[in-house]
């Protein structure tokens, strides 16, 4: 999965280069502290997943729920107890997302609405390509969820070349950042991915071992209310016939039931599981979710089948 011969919009470039440079409040004492960083890292050298998952992977992609215990505001819509959408917003998603036994574009799981971010931790030779395969499949139908609303609303073309959700894949030196976003051409779309930072953390006298974890605070704290006020604008758009117009696209678009767009389906066929950040929402019959969740390559209406153990070393976030 590449970039698109245009590329996404230079708005996208500009915001990208303010969410890696933004200075955020970092943790005062963790093993990326000056004096143990250096024997931190070697130390990770010939590890597995699980131990570089333990050491530093929250040095790198923090937790959005540990950010909250630590006293960071305004995070509601990805942890708080109460719900981020309206009862009135609920009520016109509901035809899109179907029962608790349904899978929907619109959600990963029924507990989690838009996913807008994966992590996934890999070691070993050639091990970050896979994790960026995982990712580009796990973003790619977290891309065509927005996609999908946004067209229900007759909005297609607002998103277009528009990075709507973000992927990292990281060992232990080792951190690729991608942006993921749709070609929209009339009622087609595509999918690529924007590189948009690879580098070794380890270099340069320590210069970037914080690079990772400002641009995920960042995309938290600057993109994610943005994006998320974009969605709730579209919600509220929604026709009052729009368990129809579902229907009607779905009857048109069973060639489409993967989800994937043609050139993604086929290369990505292994599901992939998610520890995603995602808009928390209380819906009856749901209990709250304090982890992670996984998102699966079925579509709504499909048979429930159990979860897949999560391989090691992956997490996500969505809305």
């Amino acid at each position: 999965m590449g970039k698109h011969e245009v590329g996404v919009g230079d708005v996208n470039k500009s915001f990208n280069r303010r969410l890696l440079d933004m200075e955020k409040t970092l943790p005062d004492n963790s093993l990326f502290r000056d004096d143990l960083f250096d024997r931190a890292c070697q130390n990770l050298q010939n590890k597995n997943q699980a131990k570089i998952v333990q050491d530093i992977s929250r040095l790198i992609v923090p937790s959005v729920e540990q950010l909250a215990l630590f006293g960071a505001k305004d995070l509601d819509i990805l942890v708080g107890s109460r719900s981020a959408f309206t009862n009135e917003q609920l009520q016109k998603l509901q035809p899109l997302v179907g029962e608790s036994t349904d899978m929907s574009y619109f959600m990963a799981t029924y507990y989690m609405y838009f996913p807008f971010l994966t992590c996934d931790v890999k070691c070993g030779a050639a091990a970050l390509d896979v994790a960026d395969r995982q990712n580009a499949h796990s973003m790619t139908l977290a891309v065509r969820g927005v996609v999908e609303l946004f067209r229900l609303a007759k909005h297609g073309k607002e998103i277009d070349r528009e990075i709507l959700a973000f992927s990292m894949s990281h060992d232990h030196n080792t951190v690729r950042i991608y942006g993921h976003y749709p070609v929209i051409k009339g009622k087609n779309t595509a999918f690529y991915r924007h590189p948009i930072r690879k580098f070794d953390f380890t270099e340069q006298d320590r210069k970037e071992k914080w690079t990772a974890y400002r641009f995920t605070k960042n995309v938290y704290d600057v993109w994610m209310p943005t994006h998320f006020a974009r969605i709730c604008s579209v919600i509220d758009e929604l026709s009052p016939d729009i368990a129809f117009q579902v229907s009607d696209r779905s009857n048109s678009r069973v060639s489409e039931a993967t989800g994937l767009s043609q050139g993604v389906e086929g290369r990505f066929t292994e599901p992939s599981d998610l520890d995603t950040q995602f808009i928390r929402t209380k819906r009856s019959g749901h209990g709250s979710l304090a982890g992670l969740q996984d998102v699966t390559r079925q579509t709504r209406r499909s048979p429930p089948r159990p979860n897949p153990a999560r391989p090691k070393g992956q997490r996500n976030g969505g809305l």
